[in-house]
């Protein structure tokens, strides 16, 4: 039996490092950000390498569904960016997935994402469809579904991964904790866009404050918009014990 884990978060958090904590499980396939093409295509946003994302994935998020469904293994882990998942596309495939969320605050969402492209929305980050997506599970499950976020996970790695393997019903694996340097075969192929850090990493790293500068007015209420969704799936987060 194959568990299917779907991990949705926004950008900027962990979400990469966080794939290479599973690929580095011995029982874990990993998938990254499967419905990127179909976003693109689908949106008409201008990102950093678009036409080798359209290239590379399907474009119908039908088919993504599909091609998501043969994948097989004892584990298999989607990176999912919340933001992909449009009005239009169906999410009744997340039925059949272990549905968790990884969060960050949005003012250092923000902070770090301007800093890759020049301008950005409430939109971009994900975080008002990441909490629908939730809503929509904790109402499925009759209980909110695993929370991360990804400040813990740094401060605490093995203590918050534990409770979270827990919570996905699966064992915990140290390998989880350390991963060799370098790029994978399993990332996108943005990844030359937006991997730079986490290709250098061996790790999580504990947290340290990012030298950000104030954000701006324009910024500043973006993420005070976004404030009540990221406190709403906060409020269910796994802490180390």
């Amino acid at each position: 039996m194959t568990v299917r884990i779907a991990m949705w978060s926004g950008p900027r958090n962990i979400s990469t490092a966080m794939m290479r904590s599973f690929e580095n499980r011995p029982d874990c396939v990993v998938v990254d950000e499967p419905f990127y093409a179909a976003y693109l295509a689908e949106t008409g946003l201008q990102h950093p390498m678009r036409d080798e994302v359209l290239a590379s994935q399907p474009t119908d998020w039908r088919e993504v569904v599909a091609e998501l469904d043969r994948l097989s293994g004892p584990v298999v882990y989607e990176k999912q960016m919340a933001r992909h998942m449009l009005d239009g596309m169906a999410l009744n495939w997340t039925r059949d997935r272990t549905n968790a969320f990884l969060i960050r605050d949005p003012a250092e969402v923000l902070a770090s994402y301007v800093q890759k492209r020049g301008t950005v929305t409430l939109a971009d980050i994900g975080v008002v469809r990441q909490r629908e997506i939730f809503e929509r599970e904790a109402d499925r499950l009759g209980h909110a579904p695993p929370v991360v976020r990804g400040a813990d996970v740094l401060a605490s790695p093995q203590g918050v991964l534990a409770r979270l393997c827990e919570r996905l019903e699966i064992p915990f694996e140290a390998a989880m904790l350390r991963w060799p340097a370098g790029p994978r075969d399993s990332d996108g192929v943005w990844a030359p866009a937006w991997y730079d850090s986490v290709e250098r990493s061996t790790g999580f790293e504990p947290p340290t404050r990012d030298a950000y500068p104030p954000l701006p007015d324009e910024l500043r209420r973006t993420a005070d918009a976004a404030r009540p969704h990221y406190e709403a799936m906060a409020a269910h987060r796994i802490e180390a014990p």
